[in-house]
């Protein structure tokens, strides 16, 4: 089984950007995206028909062309959907979209960006901190899990090209790594990439449109799949797919044998 996830920045813009080639090339199973910054009214069925069978979207009620996430299936109709974790002021920005597996629970997740103001960095906390407390009760429960996403945080000094200078920025600040490290992983996930490769630097996933960042590579590795330890063994591979174009981030590849 082949899942990409991808945060497009777009979808529409993304589409216009060699989107449908990418997935008619790849051709995976299952295909996650986040800020998709549409409803499923502005971009027409067909476009996605002959790929997929199934498209699940979670549109902001927030405003138009915010945030969003979409799981596109290619076969199988998933056991169970829902979009959210019953939390009302997340689950109204369309950040999750869930669906129930044999194997696993899917967590298709854009998390929120706290570098707007003080507001949105409290939001952020509180989102971690209720999301990290939901999948708790999901793993006591004995569920597999597969959350993948953009996480708007990067966990470790390599991650970013200039930890020293990025210290007090969103998304690389104490409290974040504090709460990726010793609060979400411990809880019972594994990053899958730095299972796969643990000290691999340079391997960032979003580049700022400012300063040429991507042409320099200065990055910051803020998407990931993550998964419960039961899963780990089933996972192949997982691949950067850093040289596709069409969004400030690039798409995550990870085959399972499940």
């Amino acid at each position: 089984m082949k899942l990409i996830s991808w945060n497009v920045n777009g979808i529409r813009a993304c589409y216009k950007n060699g989107l449908r080639d990418f997935l008619v090339k790849e051709k995976p199973d299952i295909f996650c995206v986040q800020e998709t910054k549409a409803h499923p009214e502005q971009l027409s069925a067909e476009k996605f028909d002959d790929l997929f069978a199934h498209r699940f979207w979670s549109s902001s009620e927030v405003k138009k062309g915010y945030s969003g996430t979409c799981t596109f299936l290619k076969e199988d109709e998933p056991l169970e959907v829902s979009h959210g974790i019953d939390e009302k002021k997340f689950d109204q920005e369309g950040r999750f979209v869930v669906t129930r597996h044999d194997d696993f629970i899917l967590y298709n997740v854009y998390f929120p960006n706290g570098a707007m103001n003080d507001v949105r960095h409290a939001f952020k906390q509180d989102f971690l901190e209720k999301f990290t407390k939901h999948l708790q009760e999901q793993i006591d429960l004995g569920e597999e899990i597969v959350l993948v996403g953009d996480y708007n945080v990067a966990r470790l000094p390599f991650d970013v090209h200039d930890p020293k200078k990025l210290a007090k920025t969103s998304g690389f600040l104490p409290e974040e790594r504090e709460w990726f490290n010793d609060s979400f992983l411990p809880s019972g996930f594994v990053d899958v990439f730095r299972h796969f490769f643990p000290e691999k630097e340079k391997a960032y996933t979003w580049w700022s449109y400012r300063t040429n960042a991507r042409l320099y590579n200065r990055g910051w590795r803020i998407d990931y799949v993550c998964v419960t330890k039961g899963l780990v063994d089933h996972i192949k591979s997982i691949t950067h797919l850093d040289e596709q174009r069409g969004s400030d981030h690039c798409p995550i590849k990870i085959e399972f044998d499940l």
